[in-house]
C-alpha cells in the first residue's frame, strides 16, 4: 500500500473512531495522541498535511508482515500500521 491509500485510511480510521495504540515505554513522551496532548482532529490535520515526500515504510519490529508508514510534518513524528479492523499508532510526538 503507498502513500495515497494509507493516507485515506488512517484518515478514515480518524474520523471513525477506528483506531487503537500499540503498547509500549515512554507512552508520555512517545505518543501525545494516547496521552490526550493531541488530538484525533489534530492528528488528522497533520496528517491532511503530509505529502509523498513525507512518508516512508518499514516493517513492523516484531510483525514483520505488517508494513508501518512514518509521517514526518511540521516537526511532528506520526507512526502507525493497518491491522484489520483498526489502524494502530505506535507514535505520535514532535
Amino acid at each position: 500500500m503507498g502513500f495515497s491509500d494509507a493516507k485515506r485510511r488512517v484518515l478514515e480510521a480518524l474520523a471513525t473512531g477506528a483506531y487503537q495504540h500499540e503498547a509500549r515505554r515512554d507512552i508520555d513522551v512517545k505518543n501525545r495522541f494516547q496521552t490526550g496532548e493531541i488530538t484525533a482532529d489534530q492528528v488528522a490535520a497533520l496528517i491532511r498535511k503530509c505529502n509523498g515526500n513525507d512518508h516512508k515504510m518499514s516493517p513492523h519490529h516484531s510483525l514483520k508482515s505488517v508494513a508501518v508508514h512514518v509521517l514526518t510534518k511540521d516537526g511532528w513524528y506520526i507512526k502507525f500500521y493497518f491491522l484489520e479492523p483498526d489502524t494502530w499508532f505506535i507514535s505520535v510526538h514532535p
